[in-house]
C-alpha cells in the first residue's frame, strides 16, 4: 500500500497521509502469530476523527486507499461523514486481476496475486519456501470475502489459494493494472464522469 500511494502521490501530486497498518479482518478459528484486527466501529470513528480534523484544516478532497475487500471493512470506509470534503474509499483488489495468468478466482488473503506482488515490491520480505497453498471450498470464498465468523478455517495455514504459484514478474503486471486504473478512474477521470477534481 505505501508503495503505490507513495508513486501516486508523486505522479498526481497529491498529499499522502501515512498508512494506517490495521484494518477489519475476516476472523479466523485459530489465532495466527502476529495477526491482528480492529472493530469495524473502531475503524470507522478513528477515520471519522482524522478526516473530520484535517476537513477542519481545509482539506476538501480524501482519497481512501484500502487491500481490504471484507464487508466489515468497506462498510467503516464508505460511512464516514464529512461537511462538504468528499471522500472517496478506493479498494485495489476490486479491479479484475486476471493479468499475468495470477488465480484471480481465490481471495485476495497471502494466495498468488498478494504474494506476487509482495515479490515485486520488496523481495525479501517474502520467505516462498514457507509458502503453503490452501484451495478453500467456495462457501469459504464467499464468507470470507463477506467477513462473517469463522470465515478461515483452523486448517488453512493463515492464507487462501495458492503462494507457491506467485513470481516477481506476474507482480510487476498485477501492480501496473492496479496503479494504472486507480489512476485512470480516481485522478485522471475528468469532473462528472466519476472522478470529482
Amino acid at each position: 500500500m505505501e508503495r503505490l500511494a507513495n508513486d501516486l502521490s508523486r505522479e498526481m501530486h497529491v498529499l499522502r497521509a501515512p498508512t494506517i497498518e490495521y484494518g477489519v479482518n475476516s476472523p479466523t478459528k485459530v489465532q495466527y502469530p502476529g495477526s491482528a484486527s480492529v472493530r469495524r466501529k473502531t475503524l470507522h470513528r478513528f477515520l471519522n476523527d482524522l478526516v473530520g480534523s484535517w476537513e477542519t484544516g481545509g482539506v476538501e478532497q480524501f482519497i481512501i486507499i484500502t487491500a481490504h475487500g471484507q464487508d466489515p471493512h468497506q462498510e467503516a470506509l464508505s460511512t464516514l461523514r464529512t461537511r462538504r470534503a468528499t471522500v472517496r474509499s478506493v479498494d485495489i483488489f476490486a479491479a479484475p486481476l486476471d493479468v499475468a495468468e495470477a488465480g484471480a478466482q481465490e481471495p485476495i488473503h497471502g494466495g498468488e496475486i498478494d504474494t506476487s506482488l509482495m515479490l515485486y515490491i520488496d523481495e525479501k520480505l517474502v520467505d516462498l519456501a514457507a509458502a503453503t497453498d490452501y484451495k478453500p471450498k467456495r462457501r469459504t470464498i464467499k464468507r470470507y470475502q463477506r467477513g462473517v465468523t469463522g470465515a478461515i478455517p483452523a486448517s488453512s495455514p493463515g492464507s487462501l489459494g495458492s503462494p507457491t504459484l506467485a513470481n516477481a514478474e506476474k507482480g510487476e503486471k498485477i501492480y501496473r493494472v492496479i496503479y494504472e486504473r486507480i489512476a485512470e478512474r480516481v485522478f485522471r477521470a475528468p469532473i462528472g464522469s466519476g472522478g470529482h477534481r
